[in-house]
């Protein structure tokens, strides 16, 4: 997996520290070991976790604008945690609401000395952070449309929106809020990975 790694992150034009790269392969070692009992994800082989969970959230990192950031939906904390050992430098707020998931996410953070993220188990909607997140995270959301609205109390002014999607379905932008706007739509290349990968960044007015 180590060699997986490292030509991954080559291809993905990534580059990685030797002890960050150890990090992400603890995680994914850790992902394949609780999810055996809490059922974390439907990816069973942790070759394949290398390329579905790893470097398909590794290649949103060089468009992230800003230092705070929250993962809504995070799951067992994707793309939240491989994002967090990748920029050391920005903070990351994981948010679920199942409790499993924050408790695996909690052993992940301490086994492996990530100290710049902070889980949160609450609805996204009961949770109402003090200050406005540069950016919102998720690969979670049915819709963008679902995400904006649910979510629109989360960045500040000028906060964004980062949408991981597959296919960009045109019916889904126009069913986008007016006072909403895409401000880039990029075509996210993932090593091992079949199928389109894209990355939706929205800003909008309704968080002013």
């Amino acid at each position: 997996m180590q060699q997986q790694l490292q030509q991954g992150l080559a291809k993905a034009g990534l580059a990685l520290s030797p002890s960050q790269q150890q990090q992400l392969l603890d995680y994914v070692g850790l992902l394949d070991k609780w999810n055996k009992a809490y059922n974390l994800t439907s990816v069973r082989r942790p070759e394949d976790m290398v390329v579905k969970h790893i470097l398909d959230s590794l290649v949103v990192s060089p468009h992230l604008e800003g230092e705070r950031f929250i993962d809504v939906g995070t799951g067992p904390g994707l793309p939240g945690i491989p994002l967090a050992i990748a920029n050391p430098d920005k903070q990351f707020t994981l948010l679920d609401s199942l409790g499993k998931r924050i408790r695996f996410i909690r052993q992940v953070l301490h086994e492996l000395g990530i100290d710049n993220v902070t889980p949160v188990q609450s609805r996204v909607e009961a949770f109402i952070p003090e200050i406005g997140f540069d950016g919102v995270l998720s690969r979670a959301f049915a819709s963008m449309n679902d995400m904006v609205s649910w979510c629109h109390h989360l960045p500040h002014t000028r906060g964004l929106f980062y949408a991981l999607k597959g296919q960009v379905d045109q019916q889904e932008l126009d069913a986008l809020p007016t006072d909403c706007s895409v401000t880039d739509i990029k075509a996210l290349k993932v090593p091992g990975l079949e199928g389109a990968r894209h990355l939706v960044i929205l800003r909008a007015k309704i968080n002013e």
